[in-house]
């Protein structure tokens, strides 16, 4: 049986060095998580946290975006998994030098940093848990004691660990994502002009179902000839849904695109944002294209009814129904004053609820706590 950890501080007198931070990581591939790590560990205060950024596997793509940020990064394997040579130098890294908070991010981090860490005397392990399957994956269960807290990014999902798996409320935070409302903009006069465009921003995973996205745009497509579905991304069932795709639509209603460093190009030239997932926490693509001034039409798992507001920024359907999905799709689509008037509300949702700084003094407030600073130590 696991042993129950009980949080403490690692008490940090007033005048005291830097604590040293440290954020683990499985990569640094495209993915929100991945970019929501860089803003935050950009953005948290120099005089309470040396910050560094370790990484399991390869995975370069945020790695220049991580540098330009100023951000020291260690990669502890360039292997294309994570394998045993990555968690053997992630064992040692741990007991080479005193690490005062370990930062865990992602599903593999989550799952091992707790338990080298624990096995190295981490005096503090903060976990995550921000995807729909999180708590599964993870083995929350088993491993909730080895973490001093969680943070998880939707309360669908704390709930979720404290009525399934039995962590405590009190080692519970909710912090929602923040989202750059400056890089994020609508367009300077955006155009209704041209064919209705809904873009998908997602990895060809499982969890995304862009066959239910497919099958609903089937559907669009009959009732709406011009509409096109844009699908960016990468991921092992790309080649699948481009399958299914040709099967089901007709040619020009749907086009693919890798991946993208910068994704505002495709948001400045779509009339909405779908998003067809099974399973989610709160996607940072929602909140980006609610910035962005897009309306938001999406399944309502985890914690997306956290943040669309049926009928004033966007709607929801049923997850694995296309017909709803459709439905959904046809009435933003088909009225370009209402998709305005969507997109406008929720831009101002975006700021006023989900500004980035708001979600790095949260985090703040949660670390100062643990490690036991004093009010302005």
């Amino acid at each position: 049986m696991l042993p129950v950890l009980r949080p403490h501080g690692v008490l940090k007198d007033v005048g005291a060095p830097p604590a040293r931070l440290v954020f683990l990581l499985q990569d640094l591939e495209f993915g929100g998580t991945q970019r929501q790590a860089l803003e935050l560990a950009a953005r948290l205060d120099r005089q309470r946290f040396h910050v560094e950024l370790w990484v399991l596997r390869a995975g370069d793509d945020l790695l220049p975006a991580a540098r330009a940020r100023g951000l020291t990064v260690t990669f502890l394997s360039r292997d294309a998994w994570v394998t045993p040579r990555a968690l053997a130098h992630l064992w040692r890294r741990l007991q080479a030098a005193p690490v005062d908070l370990l930062f865990l991010l992602t599903v593999v981090p989550n799952i091992w940093g707790r338990i080298l860490g624990r096995l190295a005397g981490v005096p503090c392990i903060v976990g995550n848990c921000r995807g729909g399957a999180a708590p599964r994956r993870q083995h929350e269960r088993l491993l909730w004691p080895l973490a001093h807290h969680i943070i998880c990014n939707a309360a669908a999902l704390r709930d979720h660990l404290a009525q399934h798996c039995g962590v405590p409320r009190r080692r519970l935070s909710v912090i929602v994502n923040g989202v750059d409302t400056h890089h994020f903009q609508p367009p300077p006069g955006r155009q209704d002009g041209g064919p209705p465009r809904a873009l998908a921003l997602a990895r060809f995973v499982p969890d995304k179902d862009h066959d239910t996205l497919i099958r609903a745009f089937a559907r669009v497509s009959r009732r709406q000839p011009q509409a096109e579905l844009w699908l960016v991304g990468d991921g092992p069932r790309r080649e699948a849904a481009a399958r299914l795709a040709e099967a089901l639509l007709p040619a020009g209603a749907v086009r693919f695109f890798p991946a993208q460093p910068d994704v505002r190009p495709f948001l400045h030239q779509a009339g909405v944002i779908v998003l067809s997932s099974a399973a989610e926490a709160l996607p940072n693509v929602v909140l980006e294209a609610m910035a962005a001034g897009l309306p938001v039409v999406a399944t309502r798992v985890g914690g997306l009814a956290e943040v669309v507001d049926e009928g004033i920024t966007g709607y929801l359907a049923p997850p694995r129904d296309p017909a709803a999905l459709a439905e959904a799709l046809d009435r933003v689509l088909a009225d370009p004053a209402h998709r305005r008037a969507l997109g406008q509300a929720g831009r101002r949702r975006a700021e006023q609820d989900f500004s980035l700084e708001a979600m790095v003094r949260r985090h703040e407030a949660v670390m100062v706590k643990l490690l036991g600073y004093e009010p302005g130590g």
